[in-house]
């Protein structure tokens, strides 16, 4: 039988084997890299289509598998890799491709690394994210036109995450806004540093220049730097070992410097993507692997993307292209404290959040528990009384820490109040989940 036909079958297994245990899409993802390497011929489009639905419902942990899938099927087009790659693969990493990159998905199993992070110190490669930084005079005035957020408050040393925004107010992408030097210094010019998702970082770079008037200047890092998280309980205590010129503790929340490591001008930033305390760190690649090495010996355990995901799903962080697009506002997504329509003037997609602001939205993101270990995976419908999809589950697993099964969904806007019951279709069977308040978890740090 044709390698297409195994691989048709092996997802269809796996689609069973996941409805039980959660996890094992990972390596079903895994395995069915590998049996594609060993087929020289593109699948026939009836397979091809049939293949993609089996795995639509197939949910991973750190993004929809019809992404991953996307990403599997683009075979066309080499997979980018970090700096880091050669030494995560050596360490035993299982990879997989996500948002045209190799990256790894585990090292030890999620639920460890998940629990590493929760408790310790966990260490993740991010160095596929964009890394922007601008010069010159007017910086966070031309920024202020594309978000909606007020930046006029933002001193050196201080950072904001915020959103782009297109004219329909829809997101282009989220980011965080980190000024290093300005505005008001009469000599040296603004700098500002952009740390943006992966997949979307050619459309923003786009964006960017297309609306930044002269003199402002984009010198983009994403290959020439790498860029880790370090996340956990004690994230801050590990990486100050490395970092002895300067005090990490005295960084604030989303506070950032720049400093040296490893000999190496580095930058640091008090932010992360787990819900724990953290850093965040850039560094130029030819020290990255050393920079890792050091980090491992300090006591950090590597984590892959099925962990980061577990990770922010609990904190109810948005994923772009899962949770929010360009065809979701912030106050549909649940963005709303972005969104400073009384302290700032015009920005690109004003108009649109102002009419939804009067009117109101007719449907909101919400964090959904369910009951019992139904799963609500990205894709799903969640259904009214009559069995008709009023709304769409757009990230769901199950939480590590809480030992249940979480989801956040768009619903109408009638049904997002905390407390309503919500029913979600999972393998053609209702099944009862309740609006909750956001996050689901919060660290006590």
């Amino acid at each position: 039988m044709s390698p297409e036909f195994f691989r048709v079958f092996f997802a269809l297994v796996c689609r069973i084997l996941f409805a039980e245990w959660p996890h094992f899409g990972l390596i079903c993802i895994d395995v069915d890299g590998m049996l594609a390497e060993r087929s020289n011929r593109d699948r026939p489009s009836d397979i091809a289509t049939r293949y993609r639905y089996i795995l639509k419902s197939v949910s991973l942990n750190k993004t929809s598998v019809a992404e991953f899938q996307s990403q599997a099927e683009s075979q066309a087009k080499p997979l980018l890799r970090t700096p880091l790659s050669d030494l995560i693969k050596a360490s035993g990493a299982r990879m997989v491709p996500f948002a045209g990159w190799e990256m790894p998905v585990q090292f030890i199993g999620l639920s460890q690394e998940h629990e590493a992070v929760r408790t310790g110190v966990g260490l993740f490669d991010i160095s596929h994210m964009g890394k922007f930084f601008l010069s010159g005079q007017g910086i966070l005035e031309a920024l202020s036109g594309l978000v909606p957020t007020d930046l006029s408050e933002l001193r050196p040393g201080q950072a904001q995450y915020t959103v782009l925004l297109n004219p329909e107010g829809g997101i282009i992408d989220d980011l965080i806004v980190y000024l290093q030097g300005g505005p008001g210094q009469a000599i040296a010019p603004e700098r500002v540093a952009l740390i943006v998702n992966a997949a979307t970082q050619d459309k923003d770079k786009t964006w960017l220049l297309s609306h930044f008037p002269e003199g402002i200047t984009l010198d983009d890092r994403s290959e020439t730097h790498v860029l880790v998280a370090v996340q956990g309980p004690q994230a801050v205590v590990t990486l100050q070992t490395l970092v002895p010129g300067a005090d990490l503790a005295g960084v604030g929340r989303f506070g950032h410097l720049e400093t040296e490591i490893l000999g190496r001008e580095a930058f640091l930033a008090r932010t992360g993507y787990t819900g724990e305390d953290g850093f965040e760190v850039m560094i130029p690649k030819e020290t990255g692997e050393a920079l890792w090495q050091a980090l491992v010996a300090a006591g950090a355990v590597p984590c892959g993307l099925g962990a980061r995901d577990t990770l922010r799903l609990e904190a109810a962080m948005s994923l772009y292209g899962n949770d929010i697009d360009d065809q979701t506002t912030p106050l549909e997504a649940g963005l709303g404290w972005l969104v400073h329509l009384d302290r700032k003037g015009d920005f690109v997609g004003r108009s649109v959040l102002e009419a939804q602001q009067a009117g109101g939205v007719e449907r909101r993101l919400v964090a959904i528990e369910m009951e019992g270990r139904n799963i609500a995976r990205h894709g799903y419908a969640v259904v009214d009384g009559a069995g008709v999809a009023i709304g769409e589950v757009t990230s769901g697993t199950w939480s590590p820490t809480l030992q249940k099964a979480i989801a956040l969904a768009y619903v109408p806007t009638e049904l997002a109040k905390v407390g309503t019951a919500i029913v979600v279709e999972i393998r053609n069977k209702p099944q009862v989940g309740r609006v909750v308040k956001k996050p689901f978890y919060r660290s006590n740090g």
